[in-house]
């Protein structure tokens, strides 16, 4: 059966992120025969959005599976509920189209140093895509740190709530712990 992953990384990052540079490095080394996608994210949503809903559709695997930090775990849950797939969530964004208000107007995107403007427009796109309840907890794997400075773990625990949830007390929203947690990412999915 052919199997794709996809990896989706945070917001203001990129496909070089040293989390996606690990899971791109363990895949290849110990299942060459799955198809890993890690996208360069757009860093408007407006973007972003139909960017990954092409990029996503298109693949043919019979099993497709999704992985996301913060931002990108909202992303892995938005597709894990659109395909009825399994998602390993990072420190995931709740509720992003409240939580990144702060950032309307112009940033900089810490990885490549690309500036953008981000506007009201792309903040309604998110919201349009927001899942209220998830319907299938076991689909789930969150992977949580409760030292996340950006994001309060205990609003992923909640929202996850009947999934497989690991926290580990520590860390933070990078989510430290990250090449410890390959193992378990893989049970998770079958590989």
């Amino acid at each position: 059966m052919s199997k794709t992953i996809f990896y989706f990384h945070g917001f203001m990052s990129s496909a070089e992120s040293s989390k996606a540079q690990i899971f791109k490095k363990f895949i290849k080394n110990n299942f060459p025969d799955t198809k890993l996608i890690i996208p360069n994210i757009a860093d408007k949503f407006s973007e972003a959005i139909p960017q990954l809903n092409k990029l996503v559709s298109e693949d043919l695997s019979e099993s497709k599976s999704f992985i996301g930090s913060s931002l990108g775990g909202f992303f892995a849950t938005y597709f894990a509920e659109l395909y009825e797939q399994k998602a390993v969530v990072i420190n995931p964004a709740i509720n992003p189209s409240e939580g990144l208000k702060e950032y309307l107007g112009t940033n900089k995107n810490y990885s490549n140093g690309n500036k953008f403007e981000l506007t009201n427009k792309d903040i309604e796109e998110l919201k349009e895509i927001e899942i209220l309840k998830i319907k299938n907890p076991c689909n789930y794997l969150l992977l949580s740190e409760s030292k996340d400075e950006v994001i309060d773990y205990i609003d992923a625990v909640s929202f996850y709530d009947g999934g497989y949830i690991d926290l580990k007390f520590g860390g933070s929203h990078s989510y430290d712990s990250f090449s410890k947690k390959l193992d378990t990412i893989k049970k998770f999915l079958n590989l």
